[in-house]
């Protein structure tokens, strides 16, 4: 009997062991809900949606940059609006990390545009978080370019610091392979199916020059994947003198619109970066690519899983995070 409950007690330590482990992560995706705002800031997200709808008017490339954004936030030190705050004094920012300074002005002005608006309704002034307003105009820009609509979980809190150091190693190359790529996303509690429904993002947005020069000049150039067509024309947009920030359209059929033409690109071998055309080329990925270039409705119910997934990665609660009062400028 004794040895019996020695078992029974050793058991529940080790469960109480990993319930303590897993406690923070857990504790904070489950603050995330749908409406969460509905009780301090009942309008949110028509605020914002009306921000988003008026700077993509200015300017498309606001759906582009807005996305990546996102996806760079959540991807180092979780969504927590990390990736928006500026360096200053001695801490130089996630966004002057080399793999940052390609991201577009538009999305963080984007994001700052949304939070003035929303601290503007004095019931909701310093109640909604930066992380928050980020995948909620996200979401808004995926929609007006055509893209699914979808509800989205709210209740992060923004992050406590930024450093260009916390970037190493966590985002995906343009050069990356599968295997590479889903390490990557597996880091992030992404599958396979995720990488390739989130890399769909790239159906809108610009590249710049740099990211995929390789690929059109060099020994072996240009890349024997990619259609000669295609590498002429860019080789035309980006001759070998060009400034490496001179940018590209990603998707060079629907560049503004939000959709499938993605997977279509890449079977016609046009996916601008390797690590794009990649998912077309090894066969274990491209029967997802064939299937959701067949099929719109299929990608759109993916995508918005793999959204949803995203948006819960490092959700900071409790004492990990506050409410900045300026995105860009840590409490």
């Amino acid at each position: 009997m004794g040895g019996a409950g020695s078992v029974r007690l050793a058991a529940a330590l080790l469960a109480l062991a990993l319930t303590a482990a897993g406690s923070a992560t857990t504790c904070a995706a489950q603050q995330l809900r749908r409406n969460y705002y509905s009780g301090v800031c009942p309008n949110v997200e028509t605020i914002v949606r009306g921000v988003m709808a008026r700077k993509v008017q200015q300017t498309a490339t606001a759906i582009g940059a807005t996305v990546r954004l996102f996806f760079h936030d959540c991807f180092v030190e979780g969504c927590d609006a990390s990736v928006i705050v500026a360096s200053a004094g001695n801490n130089t920012a996630e966004k002057d990390h080399p793999n940052n300074l390609s991201l577009a002005g538009d999305g963080f002005d984007a994001v700052i545009r949304a939070k003035a608006a929303v601290d503007a309704v004095p019931r909701c002034r310093n109640k909604v978080s930066c992380a928050d307003i980020l995948a909620m105009a996200t979401r808004d820009a995926i929609a007006l370019a055509g893209g699914p609509s979808y509800a989205v979980e709210l209740g992060r809190l923004d992050g406590l610091s930024s450093s260009r150091s916390s970037v190493d190693g966590k985002l995906p190359a343009p050069f990356f392979n599968l295997d590479q790529l889903n390490r990557v996303f597996a880091a992030n509690g992404l599958s396979q199916a995720d990488m390739i429904a989130l890399s769909a993002g790239h159906t809108v947005g610009l590249a710049h020059c740099g990211t995929f020069s390789g690929r059109l000049r060099g020994p072996s150039a240009p890349d024997p994947t990619m259609d000669r067509s295609y590498a002429a024309a860019l080789q035309a947009e980006c001759p070998a003198n060009v400034d490496p920030r001179a940018a590209v359209s990603m998707d060079p059929v629907t560049p503004v619109a939000f959709d499938n033409q993605y997977f279509k690109n890449l079977q016609a071998g046009k996916g601008l970066l390797s690590s794009d055309q990649v998912l077309y080329t090894d066969p274990r990925s491209r029967p997802t690519v064939d299937a959701w270039a067949q099929s719109s409705a299929a990608f759109n119910r993916a995508f918005i899983t793999a959204m949803t997934k995203l948006g819960r990665v490092g959700i900071k609660a409790g004492a990990q995070g506050n409410i900045r009062r300026n995105c860009a400028v840590l409490n």
